[in-house]
């Protein structure tokens, strides 16, 4: 049960409550994360933007890939319900459930190249407390692999997302 009391749709602003009457449609339930995010206006339209730029459009690396990067960071982030979340939601772009328990079980027992494996210890390292210890050399092990300066931004904006959407979750106990 959430720390605070979430709002009811009733409660949320009109722009918001058009997209939940949408979700209740298709799923009918709202997410907690929803109902937090629906708080305030412009921090929910700010992070719904993230999601779609960042997760549900087409970009320079593949679903897997971006979704690899949720799963991961949300579970060093001990946040079970951005994990259960993206679970569903790597299946619905496309992961089997062997590719998630693989990814669950760590970047070692994935099945993908040694490529995509340094990228994700890179951005689980970027997602740390640690990042500051990133170097040039780092970035460069990286750069060196194939991946454009481009598409590790975006893997660690990515991994910047779910430290922003885990901390929210953590802090006002959703899931819990």
């Amino acid at each position: 049960m959430p720390y605070i009391k979430l709002p009811e749709l009733e409660e949320m602003d009109p722009e918001i409550q058009k997209l939940a009457r949408e979700i209740l449609e298709k799923t009918g339930k709202l997410g907690d994360i929803f109902k937090l995010l629906a708080i305030r206006k412009d921090i929910y339209f700010m992070t719904d933007n993230c999601v779609k730029t960042l997760l549900l459009r087409e970009t320079e690396l593949p679903y897997s890939t971006k979704e690899r990067i949720a799963l991961l960071v949300s579970q060093a982030n001990n946040c079970p319900m951005c994990v259960d979340v993206h679970k569903n939601i790597a299946k619905m772009l496309g992961m089997s459930e062997e590719q998630i328990e693989e990814t669950l079980k760590g970047i070692d027992h994935i099945n993908t190249t040694e490529e995509e494996k340094e990228l994700l210890r890179f951005c689980l390292k970027a997602a740390s407390k640690e990042n500051y210890k990133i170097t040039k050399e780092d970035l460069d092990k990286i750069l060196n692999l194939g991946y454009t300066t481009s598409q590790i931004f975006e893997a660690v904006t990515i991994a910047a997302y779910f430290n922003y959407i885990n901390t929210l979750s953590n802090v006002f106990g959703l899931g819990k």
